[in-house]
């Protein structure tokens, strides 16, 4: 997966790293080629996302992470596996914005390393733009359960656990 960051907040560090595992570990789980596909990433801060997230979504405040696929993937019904991006016609699967302030205090309060916490929300903002979702019941199963399987599999533990 050649992943292009734009690092706005320097407090991200090396993020170009972890969004890496992250994208790829989604793409390996779906059996998908990761160095057939592309995804921006915006490494932001919380004023940044929330500007972005009144543009895009009329909420006038910051979130952790935000997706913009290029192409709508989604399933029809509700559970089913959304279809997966063709090899040279998808190449460019998306953009992905993720804000610091929020993601740092997320951690803090969930007791999370900021890298656990980036690493699950850069793999949830993947996954969206595969075309999963949480709006409709099954489908918020789907993603929670793949999430968490990703995740696993990178040594984190289930971010959905109390």
């Amino acid at each position: 997966m050649t992943v292009d960051c734009m690092v706005e907040d320097k407090r991200w560090g090396d993020i170009d790293a972890l969004a890496q595992v992250a994208t790829d570990a989604v793409l390996e789980r779906l059996g998908v080629e990761p160095a057939a596909f592309e995804i921006s990433l915006l490494a932001c801060s919380d004023a940044r996302i929330a500007v972005l997230n009144e543009d895009f979504r009329g909420k006038p405040r910051p979130t952790n992470v935000l997706s913009w696929p290029s192409d709508e993937r989604g399933a029809v019904t509700d559970g089913e596996m959304p279809l997966p991006p063709k090899v040279g016609k998808d190449q460019e699967l998306g953009d992905i914005a993720i804000a610091y302030d929020t993601c740092a205090r997320e951690a803090a309060e969930a007791g999370k390393s900021m890298r656990d916490h980036t690493i699950h929300l850069l793999v949830h903002g993947t996954l969206h733009l595969l075309g999963f979702d949480h709006e409709r019941g099954r489908d918020a199963t789907l993603m929670e359960g793949l999430e968490t399987e990703i995740l696993g599999k990178l040594g984190i533990p289930d971010p959905y656990r109390d």
